[in-house]
């Protein structure tokens, strides 16, 4: 059974800075993970992927300079380091696996698994 289980969400003053973390388990070769982002009343949006194999990464425009993901393969997580937070920021934020290519998907459709999710309130 595939699992992903994010955490390190919180509640954060803006300018301040968080870290997600996201741990794979079960029988699963991910090429691609990615960090997505849904807050109330709006899609879920993309926010960063990286391809495991490569360590490339893309990054949504309003995270761009912000936000860093990075991977460990050991731990099998990946990781949003998020900093200089905004309001605008406030989510829930997903982490998701793509299982079927290599390519940098910003687009949710492409992802294969997900995980449950982790609330990041930025307070103004």
């Amino acid at each position: 059974q595939v699992q992903l289980v994010e955490s390190g969400g919180g509640l954060v003053q803006a300018g301040g800075s968080l870290r997600l973390s996201c741990a794979v388990s079960g029988h699963i070769f991910f090429y691609v993970m990615g960090w997505f982002r849904q807050a109330p009343g709006k899609e879920r949006e993309f926010a960063a992927a990286i391809n495991w194999s490569t360590s490339g990464t893309v990054y949504a425009d309003s995270v761009k300079g912000r936000f860093t993901i990075s991977r460990d393969n050991a731990k099998n997580t990946v990781y949003l380091q998020m900093n200089t937070l905004k309001s605008d920021d406030t989510a829930v934020y997903y982490c998701a696996a793509d299982v079927h290519g290599g390519v940098l998907q910003t687009i949710k459709s492409e992802y294969d698994y997900w995980g449950q999710g982790t609330q990041v309130t930025v307070s103004s």
